[in-house]
């Protein structure tokens, strides 16, 4: 399968495309600085430089992009060139490996899809804090802050569950 753009267009299509700071992150973030826990961000220091690092309960989490990190993959792999289907197999080996690394190092690694963010972001900011042990959490409060920021637009690129 040949690319239907040229080369200078696919450049700058690519070029667009954040690898930190997206939005599922931003979305996050705002709901766990709501929430009052102290995290870092990318932390260069770990495996995969993890999205949110909770150091003093040793958790990791990722916020992963549906299509470059390969959510059921198997399913929708035909319709990527020789190019792509190498590049995201490259990348789930990559996480794959990640993960395994920060298992022996003996953290918690929580990883969060795209399309779940999307579908309830207040639901996986509600799982992060209950790994970390939060005894109390407002759900409304977290859905009030949820409800204050832009709409989530969700994108039918991939096929759903």
């Amino acid at each position: 399968m040949t690319d239907i753009m040229s080369p200078e267009k696919r450049r700058q299509l690519m070029s667009r495309i954040r690898a930190t700071n997206t939005t599922p992150e931003r979305y996050v973030n705002a709901l766990l600085e709501a929430s009052d826990v102290d995290y870092d961000r990318h932390a260069r220091d770990l495996p995969g430089r993890p999205d949110f690092v909770f150091r003093p309960q040793q958790l990791a989490v990722f916020v992963d992009g549906d299509f470059w990190h390969g959510w059921r993959l198997p399913v929708w792999r035909h319709r990527l060139s020789d190019k792509w289907r190498s590049k995201i197999e490259k990348n789930r080996q990559r996480d794959h490996r990640n993960h395994r690394q920060l298992r022996r190092m003996g953290w918690t690694v929580l990883r969060i899809w795209e399309h779940q963010i999307e579908t309830d972001v207040v639901r996986c900011v509600v799982k992060v804090l209950e790994t970390l042990g939060k005894p109390h959490i407002n759900r409304n409060e977290l859905a009030a802050v949820y409800t204050s920021l832009p709409p989530l637009k969700r994108r039918n690129r991939l096929p759903r569950p």
